[in-house]
């Protein structure tokens, strides 16, 4: 890699780490392209020779949360053996994930997508995202004859809409009124979608 390219990639690292600082404290409707600017120390218009516009810049935030979400998962899940065991540890590690970082949670599941960037493929990164954490053990799952692909399918999408709704009612809401309290409800709704299945 040349020095021009090196350069490139580092400016560009400054804007969405200044970018995914803002999302993570202050929420979306902190951005804009100023603002991001200013926060990587930067002028607005350097911003543009390496991103089209903040969309743009915020998609590869939502790549990168994804990534810092699935490095976190990796380590809370390391010990869970394959199949049922380790999507309940992984839903779990997902959703401890989002109440530590609640701008992140609002940027994937409150926020209007063409505030972040209408096009269907960020929509289903964002949608799908559980489903692909947990597609190898849903897969071995099935190799197994665990479950059929069409119990499986059922399963994801139960976990995929629970997992998000238990979060929003949590994090907007504050109910139950305790982490403890949420901690032990993810573990009933996980034993009542996942737990005659291991």
């Amino acid at each position: 890699m040349d020095n021009k390219a090196i350069q490139e990639q580092r400016l560009r690292g400054y804007f969405i780490e200044a970018t995914k600082e803002m999302l993570k404290g202050e929420g979306l409707r902190s951005l804009s392209v100023r603002s991001i600017a200013d926060r990587a120390g930067y002028s607005y218009a350097t911003m543009y020779n390496y991103f089209r516009d903040v969309k743009e810049l915020v998609f590869e935030c939502v790549k990168d949360f994804q990534e810092e979400c699935e490095s976190y998962i990796k380590n809370e899940t390391k010990k869970s053996p394959l199949g049922i065991e380790r999507i309940k540890a992984t839903t779990k590690g997902y959703m401890k994930f989002f109440i530590q970082y609640p701008g992140i949670f609002e940027l994937f599941f409150i926020e209007k997508m063409n505030a972040i960037n209408g096009k269907q493929p960020t929509v289903e990164v964002i949608c799908y995202f559980l489903d692909r954490l947990c597609q190898d053990d849903w897969n071995y799952c099935i190799r197994k004859k665990i479950l059929t692909q069409e119990i499986a399918d059922k399963k994801m999408k139960e976990l995929r809409y629970n997992s998000t709704g238990m979060l929003l009612i949590y994090l907007n809401r504050q109910q139950p009124s305790t982490y403890n309290d949420f901690i032990k409800l993810i573990d009933i709704q996980l034993n009542e979608i996942l737990g005659n299945l291991a």
